[in-house]
């Protein structure tokens, strides 16, 4: 039984991980393309989607947990092994789900968090650029600079899917 609930979280885990990487995939594409417009985003798609699974992974299936269904506690002289019944199942099986997605999401909101930042950085960068191409170019040549740069990363994206 050890056995068989070890792989159903496994499986259970990796099922949910899978499912949040690809929700979240296009959000993570779009905020890499923003911040990273080279073709290096896409690496650090892959890298992130990793992440997400491993995570996911290595949070849901609680090996350290399982060792009261193998041994009883070593401090307790009269303790004994906990029995595997339908509601210990629902329970382990609950648990696995909800460490899973509560790895994930910290693992997303440092990344948001991180995001925000790159963000912010670009675009204060992006205003100063704009004040000095503004200064010694005309409007118009300014505009098509940066549609210009905003054409490369979306045939960048077109090409990645």
């Amino acid at each position: 039984m050890f056995i068989l609930l070890l792989v159903v979280t496994l499986l259970i885990s990796l099922g949910i991980s899978i499912a949040v990487m690809q929700a979240f995939s296009k959000s993570l594409n779009a905020i890499l393309h923003r911040i990273i417009a080279d073709a290096i985003s896409a690496a650090w798609l892959k890298y992130l989607k990793f992440a997400i699974l491993v995570v996911g992974v290595s949070s849901g299936v609680r090996v350290r947990e399982f060792e009261k269904y193998i041994a009883p506690s070593r401090w307790d002289k009269d303790a004994k092994v906990v029995e595997f019944t339908m509601q210990r199942w629902v329970l382990e099986l609950y648990q696995t789900a909800i460490e899973t997605l509560q790895g994930i999401a910290w693992m997303l909101l440092v990344f948001f968090m991180f995001a925000l930042i790159a963000y912010v950085i670009v675009r204060i960068a992006e205003t100063k650029l704009g004040e000095s191409i503004g200064k010694s170019k005309p409007a118009s040549e300014f505009k098509q600079i940066m549609s210009s740069r905003d054409d490369v990363a979306t045939t960048s994206d077109k090409n990645q899917n």
